[in-house]
């Protein structure tokens, strides 16, 4: 045998005992990145999940108290009526009643303020608001324009930036 074929068989052996290193090798970078992705996944999972607790935490404290607050809406509701019925010639002789429902009536609107509920108070000739606003009727009235309110019933609420109760108005129907 001459040098050329016995150097040969030993290249094809080291050939055959390389390739399944390398063929190793790259199972092992695939299998890398593989677990790589599915890392960054999870990572990219925990994060989401972290944000979505955070914003789940903070709707909770914003607007947790809805119930309460829609609850306390007659309460003022009945003291602000109270005031309005009380007849002028009457408020003198019930002076001292008659401030401490104000001041009750100030003392909650103050409670409600610090817990994010504020008040939607429209004017008669304010343009009338779907978002704020629900109208209890429609009636033309001389000297309006269509859609102006011309009464308002009850005043509306909002919880931050969630409406809680809408200010019910009447609502002019014609232009006239």
């Amino acid at each position: 045998m001459s040098q050329e074929e016995t150097a040969s068989p030993q290249v094809e052996l080291e050939e055959f005992e390389i390739a399944p290193e390398l063929a190793e090798l790259e199972a092992l970078r695939v299998e890398r990145d593989e677990l790589r992705d599915k890392f960054m996944r999870v990572l990219a999972d925990a994060e989401n999940a972290r944000k979505r607790a955070e914003r789940d935490r903070k709707e909770a404290e914003m607007y947790g108290s809805t119930r309460l607050a829609r609850d306390l809406l007659p309460v003022y509701d009945n003291l602000s009526r109270a005031l309005q019925a009380i007849p002028e010639d009457s408020r003198s002789a019930s002076a001292a009643l008659i401030e401490g429902v104000e001041l009750t009536l100030r003392e909650l609107t103050n409670v409600m303020s610090k817990h994010g509920i504020t008040t939607i108070s429209p004017a008669v000739g304010d343009m009338f608001d779907p978002q704020l606003h629900q109208a209890m009727f429609e009636a033309p009235l001389p000297g309006t324009k269509a859609g102006q309110i011309i009464q308002v019933a009850t005043e509306g609420f909002l919880l931050y930036d969630r409406l809680l109760r809408p200010a019910q108005v009447g609502v002019s129907s014609t232009v006239g």
